[in-house]
């Protein structure tokens, strides 16, 4: 038996399929309620989410935090202080600023953005593991899980799953973060197949289509989110060093890896770097493929 559900949750349109068991349907809707729940914890958009009640305190002292949302708050943190890396879950100040994907999005003068910048040092938040509190040291301090927390959320989602006794499911978080729990056996090769856009060909339904078993697939890309304003186009991924989205000539960066969370994790860390760049990372990290596009349309196979 096969269940399916789709849902728009997170700003984004979420797929679920279940392959096998009479209890599938009763799985995919618990998840869904799962991922209903998380949405309360980590949105940076929902003012009453559980993180935005640490975000309104910011310069008023710790607040307690559920242990998911404390635990991902701390792993991003962790690796904010990473020298040269482009992750920032202190930039919520800055996403605010610019607010591309949103009506109100526009191009902040630079003042405004000198002082977003300076509310986004991510060594201004202090966690205590015995309360998992989080304090925010400045006022007008934002974390923004964004780049981080459907890869967490859907990995939680998928081991779940797991000790369900599922053994083929594909969770689909938007197109960006794919996660395929074993094999789908409808195909040949027993691989789930999941397709990546090519930001400079989007007429085009498919620029590659990757192959995953127990693996995800994570992609970033100037493809959805833009603001084009006076003959400018500008995408949403912010250099959290300069304030600006970042200039590149990788338009699209998708990484195969052994759990989402580290998909997420270094497609932000290395989007934005050129393409040599990134390739000698990917190099170094275990059970890690990936696939990088060009502006021109040039696909590159990272191994």
């Amino acid at each position: 038996m096969q269940a399916g559900r789709t849902v728009h949750l997170m700003g984004t349109v979420i797929t679920l399929v279940i392959n096998g068991g009479p209890n599938a349907g009763t799985l995919a809707d618990q998840v869904v309620e799962q991922l209903r729940a998380a949405e309360h914890r980590f949105s940076a958009n929902d003012e009453s989410a559980d993180l935005m009640k640490i975000n309104a305190s910011a310069g008023q002292g710790p607040v307690e935090a559920a242990p998911d949302l404390y635990q991902l708050i701390k792993l991003g943190v962790h690796y904010s202080k990473y020298p040269g890396g482009n992750l920032n879950v202190a930039i919520g100040p800055l996403v605010k600023l610019w607010h591309i994907g949103f009506q109100d999005a526009r191009v902040p003068s630079q003042a405004e953005i000198d002082w977003a910048l300076a509310l986004t040092d991510p060594r201004q938040i202090t966690l205590d593991d015995v309360t998992h509190s989080v304090s925010l040291n400045r006022p007008g301090m934002e974390i923004d899980l964004g780049a981080l927390a459907k890869g967490f959320i859907g990995d939680q989602v998928i081991a779940w799953l797991k000790e369900q006794g599922v053994e083929s499911a594909l969770l689909n978080l938007g197109g960006s973060t794919v996660i395929g729990l074993g094999g789908n056996t409808e195909n040949e090769d027993g691989m789930w197949h999941v397709g990546i856009q090519n930001p400079a060909d989007p007429a085009q339904a498919y620029g590659q289509v990757v192959s995953i078993k127990d693996q995800a697939l994570t992609t970033s890309g100037v493809a959805e989110r833009k603001l084009t304003t006076n003959g400018k186009t500008y995408h949403h991924i912010l250099n959290p060093q300069t304030g600006y989205p970042d200039e590149t000539t990788v338009v699209s960066m998708s990484l195969v890896t052994p759990t989402a969370f580290l998909g997420e994790l270094w497609t932000t860390m290395l989007f934005g770097k050129t393409k040599e760049q990134i390739a000698a990372v990917v190099k170094t990290l275990e059970q890690t493929v990936g696939v990088l596009i060009e502006d021109d349309g040039t696909v590159i196979q990272l191994r």
